[in-house]
């Protein structure tokens, strides 16, 4: 065990024996040196205490606790001064050269502290401010009414009110700051309650301090030595502790609400304001009356704000996973409900997914729940930035999460699974320091009213497309119900091959005025069939040909529709999309060999394609087909990136690439078809299509 680990303790211990040895000192009538270094060491002591654990410990930020180090050491210049001049010169005037260091202290410790509520509650903290003003109006109150106008209405030297009234107005500034410090959301580790600790602690000193300058009563050495000394041995330990680098860490959930504690607390301090009230008018004291009521005023309106706050607070804890911040599965299920209703009356499309984590259980027996929950946290997170802003993702269970895609068109629902699938697959996600894990999702997705005519339906038929993925290898997207289709001529697979083609008319929109898949899979037809395939192999080749550009659609249509050269990495992107395109098909139960039609359909006979490099009879025959198809057909159209060649000049590539991109059977019995003329020309696309 690392010594460094108990050094707060340690620390803590040496200071109160520091203390016990200052007050003996004081009772023996020890000389006035031996007093000043006693109380000289603790403020000193803990000014390098916050040095040394930002050497130590490193906390990121570090100047927060710079700040807090600083004004520390400007602190224990202050006590040097005041207690060599009472103690040895004899000299106790008030003000004097350390009230100027005692009071140079606060902005420095303010501004720290400011800092700290910043790195820990990053975005707004409305119920913790809220907390925090309410105390602080009462404690202004009290401090006008016994400090700060006790000291103005003083008959002393012009200085000596400046300076008196100082210390509370400064301590009320660093309190009001404490408070939202230590009401807001966050971690609350040791070194937080030490940190409180010294706040509170000078807050309360300075307060009898300035109280007893009114009366008189004040001497060195009392009992308000003591808590001084406490607060600075709180902060010393406090940057000392090991965990002084995480109070600076963000909350990472949300503030659940206030507790028991909390609210007897602020309700306690809402009753001061009518209570002091009650005693001023008994005490004849009329005219701070004025004061008091403008407190209960704004103590009743921070209240209700606070009503107000708690009351949407708790609306959307009701809706809200806590971990994640999604929407909870109660939440997803009304929605669902009402979205079915409005899609039965307006005919608009509707989709669910249901993701599931791979794997997960692995990861909680590896990393622990710890490790399970930033796991959850990464992926909720990573989820986010695959959805579009109108659809509704949640939290479904312990690692399910759901999505519910409102107005389904072109981008979805295949293609925002395959977006989810790819953004959360797409990096590891750490679960320690230093440690990482590759994490999948499986998919299944169900539509309205293709698969389920009510939620219910809905739900059960993603859910069985989901098992059906785990089934089928985990990080994969299948469509449900996949028992009910009996093979690509299936009426609910021919729905989602529909649905399939509507993509790959799209990506054909972008590139040309005139038709390419249809093309590609009318002639694949008449070529595997002119080769003398059998019935499956012909079928295979017209889906493979229908659906061979389907993946463009993952890709931006900027890059598409470039005029000019790609770059290499809008190079990686486009070679990517016969493996997305074979996955999205694969998606749809029967058309597994369609899939690696599509998978294969840039391969060259020669081996220099991708994404594989096979060759020759390694690509299956109908890919060969689909290659010469979707060449033929890309060559005959105006690109943006080159103008149409006509059809001797397409005849003529063909047969120059003929053995080496091309298989040469192939590509013979595709010019016989062209000879017959039977291919064809190219028909348009609609326009919907074209500006989609």
């Amino acid at each position: 065990m690392s010594t460094g680990r108990w050094a707060w303790a340690a620390y803590l211990g040496f200071g109160f024996v520091v203390i016990v040895a200052y007050y003996v000192a004081l009772s023996l009538d020890a000389p006035p040196i031996a007093r000043v270094l006693l109380y000289s060491m603790v403020s000193t002591s803990s000014a390098v205490a916050v040095l040394y654990g930002c050497y130590r410990y490193r906390p990121k930020p570090m100047l927060p606790w710079l700040l807090l180090g600083l004004g520390e050491a400007v602190y224990a210049a202050a006590d040097t001064s005041f207690y060599v001049t009472h103690y040895i010169t004899g000299d106790t005037g008030y003000p004097a050269l350390a009230d100027v260091f005692y009071l140079s202290h606060y902005p420095m410790v303010v501004a720290g502290l400011v800092l700290l509520i910043r790195l820990r509650t990053p975005g707004r903290d409305l119920p913790s401010l809220l907390d925090a003003a309410l105390l602080a109006v009462v404690a202004g109150m009290l401090s006008w009414l016994y400090l700060l106008a006790p000291t103005a209405e003083a008959q002393v030297p012009t200085l000596a009110k400046v300076a008196s009234l100082g210390y509370p107005m400064m301590d009320l500034a660093m309190f009001a700051v404490a408070l939202r410090l230590i009401l807001g959301s966050g971690r609350r580790p040791m070194a937080f309650f030490l940190l409180s600790t010294n706040l509170l602690a000078f807050f309360a000193a300075d307060s009898i301090y300035v109280l007893q300058q009114l009366s008189g009563t004040y001497s060195a050495g009392n009992f308000i030595d003591a808590i001084w000394l406490t607060g600075n041995l709180a902060l010393g330990a406090a940057a000392l502790h090991p965990t002084m680098s995480r109070v600076g860490e963000p909350a990472r959930v949300a503030d659940p609400g206030p507790g028991p504690a909390r609210i007897v607390a602020l309700c306690a301090a809402a009753l001061v304001a009518p209570a002091t009230l009650l005693v001023e008018y008994s005490r004849g004291a009329y005219h701070h009356i004025p004061v008091i009521a403008m407190a209960c005023g704004l103590l009743f309106l921070l209240t209700i704000a606070r009503l107000a706050v708690l009351v949407g607070q708790q609306r959307w804890l009701a809706i809200t996973d806590v971990l994640t911040g999604l929407r909870t599965r109660r939440h997803f299920e009304n929605r669902l409900a009402a979205e079915v209703a409005h899609a039965r009356r307006s005919k608009a499309p509707l989709a669910v997914l249901i993701a599931d984590v791979d794997h997960f259980k692995s990861i909680n027996d590896s990393y622990g729940h710890p490790g399970g929950d930033r796991v959850l946290v990464e992926i909720a997170t990573r989820l986010r930035t695959g959805i579009r802003q109108e659809d509704v993702l949640s939290r479904y269970g312990g690692e399910e999460f759901a999505v519910l895609v409102r107005g389904a068109a072109a981008d979805d629902p295949l293609v925002i699974a395959e977006r989810l699938r790819r953004r959360v697959s797409g990096s590891p996600v750490v679960v320690e320091d230093g440690m990482s894990v590759e994490v999948t999702i499986s998919v299944g997705t169900a539509t309205y009213p293709l698969h389920g005519s009510n939620p219910d339906e809905l739900v059960k038929a993603a859910d069985r497309a989901l098992y059906a993925a785990k089934y089928h290898g985990r990080n994969r997207i299948d469509v449900g119900p996949g028992d009910t289709l009996a093979g690509a001529e299936a009426a609910g697979t021919a729905g989602m091959i529909a649905y399939l083609q509507h993509l790959a008319d799209t990506v054909d929109g972008w590139l040309s005025g005139q038709e390419h898949s249809r093309a590609v899979s009318r002639w694949a037809k008449l070529t595997a069939i002119e080769l003398g395939l059998d019935s499956e192999q012909v079928r295979h080749a017209a889906l493979g040909g229908q659906l061979h550009d389907v993946g463009k659609v993952l890709v931006s249509k900027d890059i598409w529709t470039k005029t000019t050269p790609l770059s290499e990495q809008d190079w990686r992107l486009v070679r990517r999309h016969p493996e997305d395109g074979a996955r999205m098909v694969r998606a749809v139960p029967g058309l597994a060999d369609a899939a690696t039609v599509v998978h294969q359909h840039h391969e060259r006979f020669d081996g220099n394609g991708y994404p594989e490099g096979l060759a020759g009879e390694q690509i299956r025959i109908e890919a060969r087909i689909v290659t010469v198809c979707d060449s033929w057909a890309a060559m005959l159209a105006d690109r943006p990136y080159q103008a149409a060649r006509t059809e001797d000049e397409a005849r003529e590539e063909l047969l120059r690439c003929r053995g080496a991109q091309f298989d040469s059977d192939v590509v013979d019995a595709f010019l016989r078809l062209h000879l017959a003329g039977r291919l064809g020309t190219l028909a348009g696309v609609p326009e919907t299509t074209r500006t989609g």
